[in-house]
């Protein structure tokens, strides 16, 4: 089995975060690999890890980081390969991240999506696989309709509470 996504993260203390991305993928059935690598303390091992990617078969790359945000922008710099960036709230409530990921130059983007949330940088890597992919493509549709039946289920459980002034 070769990884189709990268999981890469600035440190471990990003792991509660970035789990939720493996834990997607597990679910989806799409292999990956998860590493930790600095844009700051290992530069030589974020050139080796992005230049060599494409040659492992990597599809997506999804990079979190905190603080001085460097690294998913570092990574788009030296690979081909989409890369999605996750802000961590490591500090100014994630902010310093959020901004640091998405104001990339032109010619170097980072997809970018909410602070924390590597769920859904998981879901939009599966998306970008899945137009390739017929398999994959019916287990996103699947799962969207899941969060879609989740909805339904609990506007039929909120119909049943009572309340004296409740009108609906």
């Amino acid at each position: 089995m070769k990884a189709l996504v990268s999981i890469i993260m600035g440190s471990t203390s990003d792991l509660p975060v970035m789990e939720k991305a493996a834990k997607f993928f597990d679910e989806m059935e799409i292999p990956f690999e998860m590493n930790a690598l600095s844009a700051h303390r290992t530069p030589a091992e974020v050139e080796k890890f992005a230049k060599g990617a494409k040659e492992r078969g990597i599809k997506v790359i999804i990079a979190g980081a905190g603080m001085a945000a460097h690294l998913p922008g570092v990574i788009a710099a030296m690979t081909p390969i989409p890369i999605i960036g996750v802000p961590i709230n490591a500090s100014l409530d994630g902010m310093d991240a959020l901004l640091a990921i998405v104001q990339m130059p032109p010619g170097i983007p980072v997809a970018t999506v909410g602070i924390n949330g590597a769920l859904n940088a998981a879901i939009l890597a599966s998306q970008m696989i899945a137009t390739g992919d017929d398999s994959l493509m019916k287990k996103n549709i699947a799962y969207k309709e899941n969060l879609k039946q989740k909805i339904v289920k609990a506007n039929e459980d909120l119909s049943k509470l009572v309340y004296k002034y409740k009108v609906s």
